[in-house]
């Protein structure tokens, strides 16, 4: 379970690119997405298009990894995916957007 935590860390940062214009740091900071609890974006009080792809791309890349590191450890998809969120939370910068299970706030 241990292994788990730095193979998380790097996957998250590999999948944190540009995409559609717009890029992960900049949503971020603009409250535009915010981490969930389960270790997955989500679209803060935004209907936007470009936001919602940005976040089903990055969204999409991270189940692969998380389906990854589960089977790579024989760890249950839902048990990665809580790790992530943890960890996304906790490194989340303050004045950013978080959902630790009871809905949106500011870090």
């Amino acid at each position: 379970m241990k292994n788990i935590v730095p193979i998380l860390l790097f996957s998250l940062i590999l999948i944190c690119q540009p995409v559609y214009g717009l890029e992960l740091g900049d949503a971020k900071a603009q409250g535009l997405v915010g981490e969930t609890n389960m270790g997955y974006l989500a679209p803060v009080n935004t209907a936007d298009q470009v936001v919602k792809n940005l976040v089903n791309s990055i969204n999409s890349q991270r189940k692969q990894y998380y389906q990854e590191i589960a089977q790579k450890n024989k760890t249950p998809l839902q048990t990665v995916e809580r790790l992530a969120g943890e960890k996304a939370i906790a490194k989340t910068p303050t004045g950013q957007f978080v959902d630790n299970g009871t809905g949106w706030h500011k870090k």
